[in-house]
């Protein structure tokens, strides 16, 4: 059995029902993974916002400092951090109302899982949505 934050069927609502990605540690590096996921989650009809300690306006879109700092609601926050400091994003996650955490590429805390899980939120880890979207995007073949 693979892991739950693999769970297909979790990853397909999380692609399907959020529209408003809050991609935490997007700054205006195109050479990062974060910067060509965000670029992608935008071609793909999703609005993005960049959560950056230096908030910087990233692909067009204003960049916010911290969750707390996003003043309209956000449907997902996804994780470019190393599993070590991204907990405490999925508990803010949490507190801003979001309804699901997405955790990167090689990007694991299963206390946080298991924390944000039991708030109610869908959680997926050690996932990119670029390479998910063929198989498990809106309107994905099954």
């Amino acid at each position: 059995m693979s892991a739950p934050w693999g769970d297909p069927e979790k990853i397909r609502r999380v692609l399907a029902d959020c529209d408003t990605w809050a991609v935490v540690g997007l700054a205006d590096h195109p050479e990062r993974a974060a910067h060509s996921v965000a670029r992608f989650l935008q071609q793909h009809g999703k609005r993005i916002v960049p959560v950056h300690p230096n908030a910087e306006e990233v692909l067009g879109e204003q960049g916010y400092a911290t969750l707390a700092d996003i003043p309209f609601p956000v449907d997902c926050v996804d994780v470019f951090r190393r599993s070590e400091a991204a907990g405490r994003f999925a508990d803010e996650a949490v507190a801003i109302g979001a309804k699901a955490v997405w955790f990167q590429l090689d990007v694991v805390d299963e206390d946080a899982y298991e924390r944000v899980t039991a708030a109610g939120l869908d959680v997926v880890m050690d996932r990119c949505p670029a390479i998910e979207w063929p198989a498990n995007g809106p309107r994905a073949a099954r």
